[in-house]
């Protein structure tokens, strides 16, 4: 089913929590919505499940327009972050109950609504536990039941609300790549909310990352991390830094000193530098590069992460290196160079 979101803003009192965005999801998409606390993501979740109406704008589910139809008539099947299951029901009844609660005339029969179920549950991998309660199982365990019962009543669209935001840091990466597994057996267009950017480029096949009611950029996870296209999504995606520098005539300027970087057709002035930790290369002088006083050298897993004072008036910049490389730098002086990078000017 493809989503169309168009010319949305919301309003909650007199407070914007979106203006003007538009948005295509493609058939059989995994989208991810990221950004910040406050940034929307949420609000356009639940505009697109009908459980907030919009201020201005439309949602198109194919061509017909959904905005003025309930949750129930446009057949959303929602997870949400703390599980929402039935206590009193077992794990085979929750799973059912959508089915349950269907009008007589598209409700199926009782045989076919526990196949549906049970076919579901050897899809989550929880065959066998059908009878047990959801205090008797996991968080993951749960949040897989959650899942299954909103793909029981085959939904148009499923959306997920940070759906592993309870779990711990293990499990949501075991649940990240079942996730991935479970939609392409299934294909349901679907929508999740998240504040992880680990998760969203894990998970997305695009990403929508959001910033102040706004969207700041949509594009294929190789596409946000490598060509981030405003300051906001360069510092928000990933670990990066930030420089202040001067172009003139073509080239980049760090004080006193060209950087050796090529800026052909930027136009003269005050810029700023970004680049990511891991994108540099050390110099043995400093013809054409930073450098600055190392302060301090930490293990992170298969990396050795380098933070470097470049002196008064600058942020510190912390640079990744593998640790063969790490190892023999002088404590007292390092010298380096971005090896990719991006200009931003004020306003961008």
């Amino acid at each position: 089913m493809e989503v169309r979101v168009q010319n949305i803003r919301k309003e909650f009192g007199r407070f914007p929590a979106l203006h003007d965005v538009s948005l295509d999801i493609r058939p059989s998409e995994l989208i991810a919505l990221l950004g910040p606390s406050g940034s929307g993501k949420t609000t356009l979740l639940r505009l697109i499940a009908g459980l907030e109406t919009p201020t201005e704008g439309q949602i198109f589910f194919g061509n017909e327009d959904a905005s003025k139809r309930t949750v129930q008539q446009r057949n959303i099947g929602f997870v949400f972050q703390h599980y929402a299951l039935f206590r009193h029901m077992t794990v085979l009844d929750n799973i059912s109950f959508g089915l349950k609660v269907r009008p007589a005339a598209r409700r199926p029969t009782r045989a076919e609504i526990r196949r549906r179920a049970m076919e579901l549950l050897d899809l989550v991998q929880l065959s066998g536990l059908e009878k047990r309660y959801p205090a008797q199982l996991s968080g993951g365990q749960r949040q897989r039941v959650a899942l299954a019962r909103a793909m029981a009543v085959e939904p148009n669209v499923l959306l997920l609300d940070e759906p592993f935001g309870a779990l711990d840091a293990q499990v949501r990466k075991d649940l990240r790549k079942w996730l991935r597994e479970i939609h392409d057996q299934t294909s349901h267009t679907t929508v999740f909310v998240t504040h992880d950017q680990e998760e969203a480029l894990e998970l997305a096949d695009r990403v929508v990352v959001l910033n102040k009611g706004a969207i700041e950029q949509v594009g294929t996870p190789d596409e946000i991390y490598d060509s981030p296209n405003s300051p906001f999504v360069f510092g928000f995606i990933g670990q990066s830094n930030c420089l202040n520098v001067r172009v003139t005539d073509g080239e980049i300027w760090f004080e006193d000193r060209p950087l050796g970087l090529s800026a052909l057709g930027e136009p003269d002035g005050e810029a700023q530098l970004y680049f990511r930790p891991h994108d540099v290369e050390l110099r043995d002088g400093c013809g054409g590069c930073i450098a600055g006083l190392l302060t301090t050298s930490r293990r992170v897993a298969g990396t050795r992460h380098i933070e470097i004072d470049i002196g008064a008036g600058h942020p510190h910049i912390e640079i990744e290196l593998p640790p063969d490389k790490a190892g023999g730098l002088d404590r007292t002086r390092i010298a380096f160079r971005p090896t990719r990078w991006k200009l931003f000017r004020s306003g961008d």
